[in-house]
């Protein structure tokens, strides 16, 4: 990574440790405890919610070391709660591009990412409403495999539906045709919400009418419903098949959406979700929502 400016620079740094310090440890999940000699959090609490090295973000504090990439600061952003404005002025500080919201890198609404931090012991995750996953907590991740690598239009998991076979193999094919059913109402609902100028939702619409006969045939029928709460059976690699209850929550403008998942009542998905936690993270088939 190139350097920087040392005015800039110094000026990140600043602005990284002015932050940090108005968190409070209670505020994510931490306790207070009677040695904290900081006010908020501490420099090593910050790295490890980033996922960088404590000598990184040390370097990053004391206005040093090296320009941060586009993810680095997307996940700052996410550790350190910032407000969109925040979020935006650290890019530019960081002398990277601000990203459109609606990507995988865009940021999450500290109020979600609050309560994202609280559900430790259920699956859970915050997608967009065109179905792009910005962040999983462990359990998630542990269910429906890493959405953190993917990127460009393969973000969307309604693309992916639509377009590669092997999206749809956590799904029992008996299920296949009402999950693509919900997909395009919901998909439609979450067009008609945005703006008429917005060029991300019409751009994928688009490019599933061309790729995709099935989801063409679909979007004819003009149906149209929001993803509310979803009673999903999904094929765990390790567990076997898993009847799990989706719930969502959505932001004030639609935008985003945090979804937990809890066992189906009458099945054994209960005792199967409390197993995630000792299988981890391994390697899945491809992820699902």
């Amino acid at each position: 990574m190139a350097g920087m400016g040392s005015a800039k620079y110094t000026e990140l740094g600043a602005f990284l440790r002015s932050r940090r310090e108005r968190i409070r440890p209670a505020d994510i999940g931490l306790p207070s405890g009677p040695r904290r000699r900081v006010p908020g959090l501490r420099r090593d609490e910050v790295a490890q919610l980033a996922g960088a090295s404590v000598d990184y973000y040390n370097e990053l504090e004391r206005g040093a070391g090296s320009q941060p990439s586009e993810q680095m600061v997307a996940a700052l952003a996410r550790a350190l709660r910032l407000s969109a404005d925040e979020r935006d002025y650290l890019y530019r500080l960081a002398g990277r591009p601000v990203p459109v919201q609606g990507g995988a890198a865009s940021h999450v609404h500290p109020g979600m990412l609050d309560l994202l931090g609280r559900l430790t012991s259920t699956p859970a995750q915050v997608i967009t409403d065109l179905h792009v996953t910005l962040v999983q907590n462990p359990l998630a991740v542990a269910l429906l495999g890493d959405h953190s690598g993917l990127r460009g239009p393969r973000a969307s998991f309604v693309h992916r539906w639509f377009t590669e076979s092997d999206a749809r193999r956590q799904y029992p094919e008996a299920d296949h045709e009402s999950q693509s059913r919900a997909f395009v109402a919901d998909l439609r609902a979450a067009a008609a919400r945005r703006d008429a100028k917005d060029v991300e939702a019409a751009s994928m619409i688009r490019a599933l009418l061309n790729a995709s006969s099935e989801f063409a045939a679909l979007w004819a029928d003009h149906d149209v419903a929001f993803r509310r709460d979803d009673r999903k059976r999904l094929h765990h690699p390790a567990l076997g098949l898993i009847e799990v209850n989706c719930l969502n929550l959505f932001s004030e403008d639609g935008r985003q959406r945090l979804l937990w998942f809890t066992p189906a009542v009458g099945t054994d998905s209960a005792d199967l979700l409390d197993l995630l936690a000792v299988i981890g993270t391994q390697a899945l088939a491809e992820p699902t929502h």
